[in-house]
């Protein structure tokens, strides 16, 4: 093959990728960097360390605003949280709806009682256990069990409903558990 064969392709190739760099270099900044946003603020959220099954995070973009919410056990996940969806880069700015839960050793024991009825191995629902922080969440806040989370199918929201209504010391259970097909991870 001759060398004049390979340079005229070589040439539309360089041309090609100096053509892309310029279009990526108009684009303003703003746009490149709103497209993921949602995304790279949901993963900041769930790779905080202290987050667990005990706590539901929640968020809103619109525009360069993000709106954290939803309930935590400790007060320095909810400063973690806004700090790290500060730290997203095209995040302007913050605001932090996140409730603090009372602390409260019956409430722990609640907790407890509730995480192992749900993620039993003989549980029907022991799958939703099984990631680093379990699909479904187990906030309590004065004896008053929400769920909260992701689960594959109707029936397994309404098992959940019942497992816990079974258990003592429990003054009422609100599932807001959604399905599958609702949404992975809130944005509300």
């Amino acid at each position: 093959m001759e060398k004049s064969s390979l340079i005229a392709p070589a040439v539309a190739l360089g041309i090609t990728l100096l053509f892309g760099q310029h279009l990526a270099a108009q684009q303003p900044a703003p746009l490149r960097n709103q497209s993921n946003l949602g995304e790279r603020v949901r993963h900041e959220l769930v790779m905080l360390p202290y987050y667990s099954v005990f706590d539901n995070l929640e968020y809103t973009v619109e525009g360069d605003v993000v709106t954290v919410g939803g309930q935590v056990r400790w007060p320095t996940l909810k400063s973690d949280a806004e700090r790290v969806a500060k730290r997203v880069e095209g995040v302007s700015t913050v605001v932090n709806n996140i409730e603090v839960l009372p602390l409260s050793p019956t409430d722990d024991q609640i907790r407890r009682m509730v995480y192992r009825t749900l993620y039993a191995s003989n549980s029907p629902l022991s799958r939703y256990g099984w990631g680093a922080v379990p699909q479904i969440h187990i906030l309590v806040k004065n004896g008053n069990v929400t769920l909260a989370g992701v689960v594959d199918r109707e029936t397994d929201k309404n098992i959940a409903t019942v497992l816990v209504k079974t258990l003592p010391g429990i003054f009422s259970v609100t599932n807001v558990l959604r399905g599958n097909a609702e949404t992975a991870m809130p944005e509300a």
